[in-house]
Order: structure tokens, then C-alpha cells, then sequence
């Protein structure tokens, strides 16, 4: 593969940093982050408005998570409804339709999140959350605006061309970007312009309708999530959704009584899930949206193209069934993915590499995905309970979102010997800790926001023990001696040209206490010292200046912070951790702070680390 040549100073023709196509869930998030960071994008969209009713509806736990570290959870929370459970139903010619099953969703033993459960919210409503943020930052959707077509010169410094249809005027509307990135949908058609015609692979064999509505039924599960499967009539899967409505995915394929999707009324579909449901009644007061839709499982070969100014995301990239609530979400981590990586390229602070941990990295989720969806699947279609709750059990972290891991590469390096929870390449865990400067206590994962900036988290028993060690670290981490230091300065002259619009969410989130020291890095410790042994003035000058994220690890709750993620730490043990500005582990230290040249060893360690994808 060739990489694109990011050495190259931002494309002075260009009037774009980014261009996303696509106004779904994924090109919006992709473009709310960019906004954030203070990168120009321009997201172009070929309908007159957002979703309106049907297509996609559950949040998983990691995604809410994603919205609450965003500071855009609040009114999906407020608006959605939560599933915490799963039943099980089926007949058969002999015996009527009764539970077989029951199961908690995501149960504490298996998936350690803080939301334990599925948030049902139109796709519709959480498009309008990103709208509305991205109109606070000043960007508006073009819309009734399809993509045509783009080109490029091979020399992978020029801008990208990219054109769309004015619908409302018939004209071309030209644009030149640095990056194009297509958020279309599984008929992508900038993923056809960059790989060619791709085959979807659906299969006759697997058609569903879906209708959303209100519904009156005597069934009495179904204010839980619910798989009913009849031997002879075929399959549903019943969600209750906002606004007192249910959605319901009836199979039309069953083996015993198939018919031709393109015959299937919505007449048709009610008679089919009241057959499902028998003995009990369904009907419908009113119904907002039905369709029809084919299974078809695939992964695109690339998702960008050999110079990396083009890449695809979402459906664009991987496409699946509906049912186990994955599209959205993983489209929409698809986009987390990939921004924060641009706004580094885009600032010239990206090394020849790092744009290449996307297709590595989401391609295998994808992939995943599509291995996990076979079977669920096909366990619903075949009415197989056992298979059914095996694949679920199998699979349960990583559908909440909190599984989905990436394998070591120049983001991702593994530790040797490694204690406690933390992994490279997998997510924080939840952990409890107390912030010193007003003795709140906070999730610690959750409580610096995301502005696009890794952080370094210094883990010590004792500050005072490991003080000498934390002056030279903090020292040589902040002068332009290492990468650390040269991409901060770097970044500061790139931030003040290229800087985030101002928010009123901003006068609440107060971004300087996480950026104050530097735009690209937080710089955390935290300790199991007691308050009152302690004082910000004991901390090297770098810590001082992050007082916001001095943490105590005193709250009451076993394990503690450091135990879940680091083991015990001895005496005179300093931990450090590297989180991706994602909320992924990058890499785990440890070093005794008394032993001589230690100190020198973590300087080292941690600047061969970011010198792997970081420049200056």
C-alpha cells in the first residue's frame, strides 16, 4: 500500500480540511468531532432533511458512554427507553408458544459498564442532537446535494476534487478538501468511485419486514426486548420503543411457508406476526413506518484509498442485519475512530502511519461484526433458542460495544508482564475516584472531556516517594527535547490559527483545565494518599498546571482505581498509562521510582511511543 505523503504542510487551494458525505448518525459524528477540534468540514447530504421516521434506533453502552464523554447524552437519557432484559419464546406444532428464557442483558459479571443496557432512541432524534451541535459551531448540512463523483493527483499533496448535484438548481457544486470521506450507506457511492462496483452479497433467503407503531397485545413481554419463534410461521424480534411505541422485525423466509419479499404487504406482514404471535392478540392502533429489507453481510477490501486523503465508514464500509442493535453504533465508532486521527493530519502533527490504524483497526471490527452477526442471525431465523443464547453469551461484550478491541500496531503496544485490567488496544474500565481540587467524585474514564487530546495518566502510591522521578519526567516530557514537548509546541501555533469555535457549552465543560498545558496531551495523576498528606504544590510544575486532574484514589469501592486497572502497586512503583484521545489504552509502564536512571527509562519509553505516529 502507499501512504500518503503527511509530511506536506495543509493544502493551501483547498477551502476544506474535511468533506464527509453523508448526513446519517456517522458522517454526523465524524463531523461534530472535526467541528470540535477546529477543523473545517463540510458535510454534504442528498436528502432535504433528517431522518424522519424508521431506520436505526438502539444505543449500546459503550455509544452512550461515547455521548456522555461528549457532553451530548442529556436528552437521549431523558427521551429514551431502556432494555435491560432479553426473552425467549418459541412453539412448535405440538406445543403452544410459551418463554423459554429469560436473561439480564448485560450481566455485571460478564460487561463491567456503567449503563448496563440497550437505549431505545430514534435515529431521527440523536441526528438532531449532532445538528444541533453542529449548528452551535456555525456548520450547517448542504443538502439535496449527492455526491457525484471526485478525483486527485497521485502526488498525494493536492487536493482532493470532489463534486455533488445542486438538485435545487441542477448545477454541479465542485469542492476541493485535503480529505473526502463517505458516510453514504451501504450503496456507498463514494465507496464505488474508490474500489469499484462492490457486490452486497444479500440473500433471498433472509427478508424481514419491520414495522414501527403503536401496538395493542396481550403478549407479557412486551416491555422487554423479546425473540419469538414459531416452527411453522417464522420469527420476530420485538423492541419497545419511545412514544409508547413497538418495533417489530418479522421474518418472511421461514421455511415452512416462504414468500416473495417484493409480495409482502404491510397487510401481509401483520397477518404474518399475528400468525408468529398466536395464541396471543397484536394489532396496531397506528403505524409510523414499515419496510422491507434483505440480509446482506459484508466488508469492504479497503476503507481508504492508497494515498489516504479518501476512506469510507459506516455501511459505506461493512454491512449487516438490523437485529442486534450494531449498525449505528458501530458506524458511528467508525467516525470516533477516524476523526481525531484527521485533525492531527490536517495540523501537520501526524506521522506517515497513523492514518493507516483506521483500516487496520475498523476493518477487523467490521469483521467481527460480520462473524457475529452470521450467527445471531441465522440462530433467530432457525427459532434455536440454545443457539441463540450461546452466540448472545459468546458475544455479550463486545454487542455492548466495551469488547470491540484492537490488535497491537503503532497506537496499540502491548505490555510485558502485564497486571491489572488495562490492556492495550481495549477501553478504560469504569473506576471511581475523588478529584482533589473540589473533592467530587468522578468516574475517572468519563471525567476529562474529549477534546481530541491523548492522556497520560501517572499512577504512584506516594507523590512524595516518587517525587524526584516526576520532576525529571515532567520536565523532559514538557521541553523540546522530546516528541512530547515538540508537538505541543507545534500544536499551540497550529491551535492559535486553527482554533474551536467558542460555546456556551464550553462555559460549562471549560475545555483550558484539560488544555491548558498542552492541546495535544492531559497530564493525570493520581494517588492513593489521603487529602490532608497532600497539596497541589507538591506535584511537579506540569501536574500543577493539569490540577484538574489530580485524582485521589479514596473512594470506597473495591478493587480501587489502581487495583482494577494497574494490580497492586508497590511502595515506590510509578504506573503510566497512555490513552488514545478515543478513550483506548495505548500503552502501560511501570518503574521503581528509586532506582537510578528510571526516570530516564520513562522519558525514553514514552517518547519512542509517540514518536511512533506523532511529528514536530
Amino acid at each position: 500500500m502507499v501512504n500518503g505523503n503527511h509530511d506536506a504542510k495543509p493544502v493551501k487551494e483547498s477551502t476544506n480540511h474535511v468533506v464527509v458525505v453523508g448526513a446519517g448518525p456517522g458522517g454526523l459524528m465524524l463531523a461534530s468531532n472535526l467541528v470540535r477540534y477546529g477543523i473545517k468540514a463540510t458535510i454534504v447530504d442528498d436528502r432535504v432533511d433528517k431522518t424522519s421516521t424508521g431506520r436505526a434506533d438502539g444505543l449500546q453502552p459503550k455509544t452512550i458512554e461515547t455521548f456522555k464523554q461528549l457532553g451530548l447524552a442529556g436528552p437521549l437519557l431523558r427521551r429514551g427507553v431502556r432494555i435491560y432484559d432479553i426473552c425467549f419464546w418459541n412453539s412448535s406444532a405440538d406445543t403452544p408458544l410459551r418463554r423459554t428464557g429469560r436473561e439480564v442483558h448485560y450481566p455485571p459479571e460478564v460487561v463491567d459498564v456503567e449503563e448496563p443496557y440497550i437505549l431505545l432512541v430514534h435515529q431521527g432524534m440523536i441526528e438532531d442532537i449532532f445538528l444541533k451541535d453542529l449548528r452551535m459551531r456555525g456548520v450547517e448540512v448542504i443538502r439535496s446535494s449527492p455526491f457525484l463523483c471526485y478525483s486527485q493527483k497521485k502526488d498525494g499533496n493536492s487536493p482532493v476534487e470532489v463534486e455533488c448535484t445542486d438538485l435545487k438548481t441542477g448545477k454541479t457544486r465542485p469542492f476541493k478538501t485535503q480529505y473526502l470521506v463517505g458516510c453514504d450507506g451501504a450503496h456507498s457511492k463514494v465507496s464505488k468511485v474508490m474500489l469499484g462496483p462492490v457486490e452486497h452479497n444479500e440473500s433471498s433467503k433472509s427478508a424481514w419486514g419491520v414495522l414501527d407503531g403503536v401496538i395493542e397485545t396481550d403478549f407479557p413481554d412486551r416491555w422487554s426486548k423479546a425473540v419469538v419463534s414459531s416452527e411453522t410461521a417464522g420469527s420476530i424480534l420485538c423492541i419497545p420503543r419511545e412514544r409508547n411505541m413497538t418495533r417489530l422485525y418479522i421474518e418472511l423466509h421461514p421455511a415452512e411457508a416462504p414468500i416473495s419479499s417484493d409480495a409482502a404487504t404491510e397487510e401481509f406482514v401483520m397477518w404474518r406476526a399475528r400468525e408468529i404471535m398466536k395464541p396471543f392478540s397484536l394489532s396496531w392502533k397506528t403505524v409510523e413506518w414499515f419496510g422491507i429489507y434483505k440480509v446482506g453481510q459484508r466488508v469492504a477490501k479497503r476503507f481508504s484509498d492508497d494515498l489516504e486523503q479518501v476512506f469510507i465508514a459506516g455501511d459505506a464500509a461493512h454491512s449487516h442485519s438490523p437485529k442486534a442493535a450494531q449498525g449505528m453504533n458501530v458506524s458511528m465508532h467508525d467516525s470516533f475512530n477516524l476523526a481525531w486521527k484527521l485533525n492531527l493530519a490536517v495540523r501537520g502533527l501526524a506521522a506517515p502511519g497513523l492514518l493507516s490504524t483506521y483500516e487496520q483497526e475498523r476493518k477487523k471490527i467490521a469483521e467481527d461484526l460480520i462473524d457475529f452477526d452470521f450467527g445471531h442471525a441465522n440462530a433467530i431465523s432457525a427459532g434455536d433458542p440454545v443457539a441463540l443464547a450461546e452466540n448472545f453469551t459468546k458475544n455479550i461484550r463486545f454487542i455492548s460495544g466495551v469488547g470491540a478491541e484492537y490488535s497491537e500496531n503503532i497506537l496499540n503496544v502491548l505490555e510485558k508482564n502485564s497486571k491489572g485490567g488495562l490492556r492495550s488496544g481495549s477501553l478504560l474500565l469504569p473506576a471511581k475516584v475523588t478529584r482533589y481540587i473540589d473533592a467530587n467524585p468522578v468516574d475517572i474514564q468519563l471525567d476529562i472531556p474529549m477534546l481530541g487530546q491523548f492522556r497520560i495518566f501517572f499512577f504512584t502510591p506516594d507523590v512524595k516517594t516518587a517525587c524526584a522521578f516526576l520532576d525529571k519526567v515532567c520536565e523532559e516530557i514538557a521541553s523540546p527535547r522530546t516528541i512530547l514537548g515538540r508537538v505541543s509546541n507545534a500544536a499551540a501555533v497550529s491551535y492559535a490559527t486553527l482554533s474551536p469555535v467558542h460555546t456556551e457549552m464550553d462555559e460549562f465543560v471549560q475545555p483550558n483545565r484539560y488544555t491548558g498545558a498542552s492541546k495535544v496531551f492531559t497530564y493525570s495523576i493520581v494517588t492513593t494518599m489521603n487529602k490532608e498528606d497532600v497539596e497541589i504544590a507538591d506535584l511537579p510544575r506540569l501536574l500543577q498546571d493539569s490540577c484538574w486532574t489530580f485524582y485521589l484514589d479514596s473512594v470506597m469501592k473495591k478493587p480501587t482505581c489502581t487495583e482494577k486497572w494497574l494490580g497492586k502497586l508497590s511502595e515506590h512503583e510509578v504506573a503510566i498509562v497512555n490513552v488514545r484521545p478515543d478513550g483506548y489504552v495505548g500503552s502501560v509502564g511501570r518503574w521503581n521510582a528509586i532506582d537510578v536512571g528510571a526516570d530516564c527509562e520513562a522519558v525514553t519509553w514514552l517518547d519512542a511511543y509517540y514518536k511512533g505516529f506523532l511529528k514536530a
